[in-house]
């Protein structure tokens, strides 16, 4: 009875120890997913001709980077001398057989052009 129990605890403790592994694998991605956008974000960013366009790009790490850069807050800002520009960066990449993705958000603001 006692060899029974035993063995029953020890799956128990190999079963969540691997999910706790499988856990780890998945934040790794995560987070070398978040490390690359927020670099190109910075790059981004940097740009001082920064405008409204769109573009897509492949990284050598195997990310794909769709970046929108569109015009924000237009009807608040009309008026001013500058403008408000609202940068969305998607960073998607496979794993496993599944795509996954995350989406970082900022704004920047540049003099408008007359």
């Amino acid at each position: 009875m006692a060899l029974a129990i035993l063995g029953t605890a020890v799956t128990l403790i190999f079963q969540l120890f691997s999910a706790n592994m499988r856990n780890i694998a998945i934040s790794e991605d995560y987070l070398s997913a978040t490390v690359a956008a927020e670099a190109r974000m910075r790059e981004v960013l940097d740009d001082d001709a920064l405008t409204e366009n769109s573009w897509s790009e492949t990284t050598g790490d195997g990310y794909r980077i769709d970046v929108v850069v569109s015009d924000a807050l237009q009807q608040r800002t009309g008026e001013l001398p500058v403008k408000l520009l609202e940068v969305a960066m998607t960073v998607s990449w496979a794993k496993n057989m599944k795509q996954k993705s995350l989406t970082l958000r900022t704004m920047k603001m540049v003099q408008r052009k007359i």
